[in-house]
């Protein structure tokens, strides 16, 4: 069984899971384009990069949630991911 999305993101820790989850989101993405509903909220780069943004800032990079002691790399990760899903 593979991975989910969310257990690639969870494994960042260095630079090489944070570039194998970077490959899975945009994976996950492509299969967005092609009809599968992988849950994307953000419809083109201007939306993902403000929901991106967004978050980033109302959560200080994650600090306020939880992810203060959280590598670089999974901070960075989670930053992308929350451009599919913020709101």
């Amino acid at each position: 069984m593979s991975a989910t999305l969310y257990d690639q993101l969870q494994a960042v820790t260095d630079e090489a899971s944070f570039l194998a989850f970077v490959a899975a989101l945009h994976a996950d993405r492509l299969a967005q384009e092609q009809g599968e509903n992988t849950g994307w909220q953000a419809q083109g780069i201007a939306a993902f990069l403000e929901a991106a943004l967004a978050w980033g800032e109302t959560t200080q990079l994650g600090r306020t949630q939880g992810l203060r002691d959280a590598s670089p790399w999974k901070r960075c990760a989670m930053l992308l991911y929350s451009g599919k899903l913020y709101e």
